[in-house]
């Protein structure tokens, strides 16, 4: 699917703004060089006069273009030359007019050659970060990151166990569809390692979300007052749904499931979530502190066998790496 077009939209918008920022303060620029030097305004005049002069030397026919064209040319290089003296008398450096860009590679277009230049990339990337939910936490929590020196004996195979699993679900996820169930205490690294994969997916291009199960289910409480008001309200504007990204990103990671008021319409929600996205081969992953016995106690079985069916369960053990990191 690759990035939202939430995500597009807005960097293409920055890049819009960027442009048009760029020929304002040029146009600034000018306007303080043509104070300082009338001549320079003339000599632009001149210049931009030239491109008429190239067309009627093309209609002369093909003996006396290339000859008239030459004629053009050099007195267009002495133009230019004449207006960086003049620039550099006047104390501009010769090329203060010129359009001045952040990234010279593309010209802020996002684009060379017809492929996404870098900076593009890296402001989709960083924007994806942002709206991903997880923008606080990527800095810090990465494969690169995690360490296993905070557990030891049967919970260290474990935890190397989860680890080498979720990395290669995300090295391998134009391929790897599978969907994970973090069961485990808090503070043992089931955020840590989501984030991780959040993050290598969303360097890859792919559209993540990350958020806690009382957010999602919060979205979709809202989407059903606006629909109902709707109903009731012709003259209610429509607005546009804020849960169907949960149904449409590349990855879904809900956090703290469990922890969520429930009821008969947040148990909806969230069959209706694990269903639509398997069916349409959609991963997800969530994590919870509730035990196995505790999950299919407050999840009616339609959930609870597709948890324990249809994803792969692991089980996350060992001693609270967060107070661990405090008594350092």
């Amino acid at each position: 699917m690759g990035y939202s077009q939430e995500v597009i939209a807005f960097v293409e918008d920055a890049y819009e703004r960027k442009r048009a920022n760029n020929e304002r303060l040029r146009a600034k620029r000018l306007a303080e060089a043509y104070s300082a030097c009338p001549q320079i305004e003339a000599i632009d005049k001149e210049l931009s006069g030239l491109s008429l002069e190239v067309m009627g030397a093309i209609s002369l026919g093909k003996g006396k273009c290339s000859e008239q064209i030459a004629i053009i040319k050099e007195k267009n290089l002495a133009l230019q030359a004449k207006r960086a003296s003049l620039l550099e008398e006047n104390g501009f450096d010769k090329g203060f007019t010129d359009l001045k860009y952040e990234c010279d590679a593309c010209r802020d277009t996002g684009y060379v050659n017809g492929f996404l230049c870098s900076c593009y990339r890296n402001a989709l990337r960083l924007k994806s970060y942002e709206s991903s939910g997880l923008s606080r936490l990527l800095d810090k929590q990465s494969f690169e990151t995690f360490s296993l020196d905070y557990y030891a004996g049967a919970d260290k195979d474990i935890m190397k166990e989860n680890f080498d699993d979720l990395y290669s679900f995300a090295s391998n996820f134009k391929t790897d569809k599978r969907s994970f169930l973090l069961c485990g205490a808090t503070g043992l690294g089931k955020t840590h390692l989501s984030t991780a994969v959040a993050k290598r997916l969303i360097d890859d291009g792919y559209y993540v979300i990350y958020e806690t199960a009382q957010n999602v289910f919060h979205d979709f409480e809202v989407d059903r007052v606006n629909l109902s008001r709707s109903r009731f309200d012709y003259n209610a504007p429509l607005s546009e749904p804020v849960a169907d990204k949960y149904l449409e990103c590349d990855l879904l990671i809900i956090d703290d499931l469990g922890t969520e008021m429930i009821s008969a319409f947040s148990t909806a929600c969230l069959y209706n979530i694990i269903n639509t996205r398997l069916n349409k081969g959609l991963p997800i992953i969530a994590s919870t502190n509730l035990k196995g016995d505790e999950v299919q106690r407050i999840y009616d079985n339609r959930i609870t066998s597709r948890l324990f069916g249809e994803f792969s369960v692991m089980r996350f053990s060992g001693v609270d790496v967060r107070r661990q990191k405090l008594k350092k």
